[in-house]
């Protein structure tokens, strides 16, 4: 495919009339063709008329046929080939193995949401029938189901290209839930988000849908994305990022005529909490254990485990020793792009020049541009207690250590965490009941539990939650990952002694659809789904 550098508005291309984005090779700074002029406020109100004008179509397309739609979109994302990988290797230095692993999960994850939508029990149905002789007074014929939301605008990820970008977790499962899409490309992968949406507008072309299921817009500035999230026809977001950019979207949702909810994955530094028993029995194991989903992909992983907390003595030296071993060895990655490598550079040296934290090791130096240093820093909990700046995310392959005088103080300073996407444990049977004493805070702050695991590494399942508190999301009631995404895209509606003829179908009397469905307080038994 001869990549064009323009937009999709339905299933047109188009090009824009603002500044144009160009790839960057991060490994070399070479600058990718072709550039891709950006759009303006007229592109995303004709993606946003579009996808207005799909809605109701869309929306009421069979469990079926939306299946088989999702199903089209992984199909057509695999044809493109090696094609799609070297792309995305050119635009953002990750090696081909990780992003061909990217892919599988991406395709996964959307046959995952076509199992979800055939099975039907996303639609949360309720029926309580009538009871015209109940005194004193009768009772309606009273029956909910979950409709979409309606258009949904999606932001594209930096760090995953592919899983969380044009085709990924919040575009999946806002399809999934009858949603159109209006995707804003992310700035660093603009060639990789065309051959993705261009799979996209395929899968709809083959299926027969609405053009307006999907647009990709382009933008280097703020317009494109602050006037997609003030148009009046989009009633929802999906943003994976910085804290900075989703409280920009957060606030431009909430000062329209009608507020909308911003599904924002922002900031995390996924705490580790390292037991005594299990210190003092595998210290050297847990320091290459860390090292290794620290340092992972450049460390550029929202779910980076950059913080590690721990009661001072030798076992936590032997720890600190152990990786601080490992951290030297460690060869400088190159980092997704310019942009990221400067905010990262900029992150170690506010550390470093902070007199609370000490840099106990440092990576070898890179030789190329754009090459990160792992770094790890130490502190004492009463230097992290006093000084919120030590909780800042550094997005890259550093971390910070909190030696801590007694159990008190580890639970001062897991108090006094922010919300996160994860805390893990290790902890060995000895470590049980001191375990279980800081479980209520953890369930407080983190949205994902580990025990004896590394964050590093979300399965795409039913039960994932990948998602927690303020500000490692925007809303601790969601997750982005997994089949419970789609609930953040539906809202129920209640149909109050409809004619059965005029009910939707998966609401009538015969459950046409054999749904299992919540019948006067009982569930019915599941049938075979559509």
């Amino acid at each position: 495919m001869t990549l064009t550098g323009h937009m999709l508005i339905g299933q047109h291309t188009v090009a824009g009339n603002r500044a144009a984005i160009r790839g960057i090779d991060p490994a070399t700074d070479a600058v990718l063709e072709p550039a891709y002029a950006g759009g303006s406020a007229e592109h995303v109100e004709q993606a946003c008329a579009l996808a207005s004008a799909a809605l109701d179509a869309y929306r009421e397309t069979t469990l079926s046929g939306r299946a088989e739609f999702l199903q089209s979109i992984a199909e057509e994302i695999e044809a493109l080939g090696d094609e799609l990988i070297e792309r995305a290797h050119a635009e953002t230095g990750l090696p081909r193995p990780r992003l061909q692993g990217e892919r599988r999960r991406t395709c996964q994850q959307l046959r995952l949401f076509a199992r979800t939508v055939r099975a039907g029990e996303w639609l949360d149905v309720r029926v309580d029938t009538a009871q015209p002789q109940r005194q004193p007074l009768p009772r309606s014929d009273l029956r909910q189901r979950q409709i979409p939301l309606g258009p949904v605008a999606v932001f594209g990820a930096s760090n995953f290209p592919l899983a969380f970008s044009v085709a990924g977790g919040d575009t999946a499962s806002a399809l999934a839930a009858g949603c159109p899409v209006v995707v804003k490309a992310h700035s660093a992968h603009p060639g990789t988000s065309e051959l993705v949406g261009g799979a996209i507008a395929r899968a709809i072309k083959a299926c027969g849908l609405p053009e307006g299921v999907f647009s990709l817009l382009y933008g280097s500035g703020r317009e494109v994305g602050i006037a997609l999230v003030s148009d009046p026809r989009i009633k929802a977001v999906g943003f994976t990022g910085s804290r900075s950019g989703g409280l920009a979207l957060l606030q431009a949702a909430q000062v329209r005529a009608e507020p909308i909810p911003v599904y924002a994955e922002m900031s995390s530094i996924n705490p580790v909490l390292l037991f005594p028993a299990a210190l003092h029995n595998r210290a050297r194991a847990l320091a290459e254990g860390f090292v290794g989903s620290l340092t992972l992909g450049a460390g550029q992983f929202c779910t980076n485990p950059g913080l590690v907390i721990a009661c001072k003595g030798p076992a936590l030296d032997s720890f600190i020793e152990a990786t601080a071993e490992q951290i030297k060895r460690q060869a400088a990655q190159t980092m997704l792009t310019p942009g990221i490598f400067k905010a990262y550079e900029s992150a170690v040296n506010t550390l470093t020049e902070n007199s609370a934290a000490h840099i106990a090791a440092q990576g070898q130096i890179g030789s190329g541009p754009n090459q990160g240093q792992a770094h790890l820093f130490v502190t004492d909990a009463a230097d992290f207690l006093a000084d919120h700046n030590l909780q800042a995310e550094t997005f890259g392959a550093a971390a910070l250590i909190v030696q801590c005088a007694s159990d008190d103080e580890i639970r001062q300073v897991t108090e006094q965490l922010e919300g996160q996407l994860t805390a893990t444990l290790h902890l060995d049977d000895a470590d049980l009941e001191q375990a279980r004493a800081l479980l209520p805070i953890l369930e407080r702050k983190a949205g994902r539990l580990l025990v004896n695991g590394w964050p590093t590494g979300v399965e795409v399942c039913n039960a994932m939650v990948h998602g927690g508190p303020f500000p490692a999301t925007s809303d601790a009631r969601t997750t982005s990952v997994g089949t419970a995404a789609i609930l953040r895209f539906l809202r129920p509606v209640c149909y109050q002694d409809f004619p059965d003829s005029l009910l939707p179908s998966a609401l009538q009397q015969a459950n046409p659809l054999h749904l299992s469905r919540l019948l006067d307080g009982h569930r019915e038994a599941l049938a075979h789904a559509e």
